[in-house]
C-alpha cells in the first residue's frame, strides 16, 4: 500500500502539467479575482478539489471491494487493469494516443449536471465559495484523474481507494496552487515538452512494471 500511495503522489506531481489545460482557466481567474485573500482562497479551492478526489476514490474503492468479495473478481486482474491505464496515460501525455479523451467525453455526462452548480459560487469572494467550487471542479472529466482512479479500483477497499486519490491530489497541489496564486514559472516548467516526456516515460515504466507483475500473478 505504501508503494501505491507513493506512486499516486508521483503520478499527480509528474502529470500535473496536464492540469493546466483542464483546470488552468478556473485557477488563474480565481487568482485574479481573490485580491488580498488570494492565498487563503487558492488554498481553499485546492482543498475542496482534493476532498472530491478522495471521495471519488472511496466510492470506486468500495465498489471494487464489493466486486471482489461478492462477485469473485480477482484483485490481481484489477491491478492489471490499472497498469494498462497507466500505460495509456503515459502515451496520452506523450500525445501518441487520444484514447483517454474518449473517457473524458463519457465523464461529461455527469459533468453536465454538476457544471451549472459552479455558477452559483462565482464570483468567488470568500474561502467558503472557493472550497465549494473546488469540490465541484474535482468532478471535471480528466484522463489523468480517471487513470489514477483505476488504482483505487485495484485497492479493493474504500479506505485505500480514498488514500490513493488523496495522495494523488497532494501530488497535483504544487502545480495547481501555483496557478491559483498566479504563478507562471512553475507552469512553464511543467509544460515544457522535455519535462512532460520525462514524466510520461516514468509513468510508462511504472505501468509496464505493474502489468508484468500482475500478469505473472495471474498466469
Amino acid at each position: 500500500m505504501t508503494l501505491d500511495l507513493l506512486s499516486a503522489l508521483l503520478i499527480g506531481l509528474l502529470g500535473s502539467g496536464h492540469c493546466f489545460g483542464m483546470c488552468g482557466a478556473i485557477s488563474t481567474s480565481l487568482a485574479a479575482a481573490s485580491g488580498a485573500n488570494q492565498i487563503r482562497t487558492g488554498f481553499a479551492y485546492n482543498v475542496g478539489r482534493i476532498l472530491s478526489y478522495t471521495l471519488i476514490g472511496a466510492i470506486v474503492g468500495f465498489s471494487s471491494s464489493i466486486a471482489v468479495s461478492k462477485l469473485g473478481v480477482p484483485l490481481t486482474l484489477l491491478r492489471l487493469f490499472s497498469g494498462l491505464f497507466l500505460i495509456f496515460l503515459a502515451l496520452y501525455l506523450m500525445k501518441l494516443t487520444s484514447v483517454l479523451v474518449v473517457l473524458e467525453k463519457l465523464g461529461h455526462v455527469l459533468w453536465r449536471h454538476i457544471q451549472p452548480l459552479t455558477k452559483k459560487v462565482i464570483p468567488v469572494d470568500s474561502s467558503a465559495k472557493a472550497l465549494i467550487l473546488g469540490m465541484l471542479w474535482g468532478w471535471l472529466p480528466c484522463g489523468l484523474v480517471y487513470s489514477t482512479l483505476t488504482w483505487s479500483i485495484a485497492s479493493g477497499s474504500a479506505l485505500d481507494g480514498a488514500l490513493i486519490m488523496l495522495f494523488f491530489g497532494l501530488g497535483t497541489l504544487p502545480m495547481m496552487l501555483s496557478l491559483s496564486l498566479g504563478g507562471v514559472t512553475i507552469r512553464q516548467y511543467f509544460q515544457h515538452s522535455l519535462v512532460r516526456n520525462i514524466a510520461a516515460s516514468a509513468i510508462l515504466c511504472f505501468g509496464i512494471y505493474t502489468v508484468v507483475i500482475a500478469s505473472f500473478a495471474l498466469f
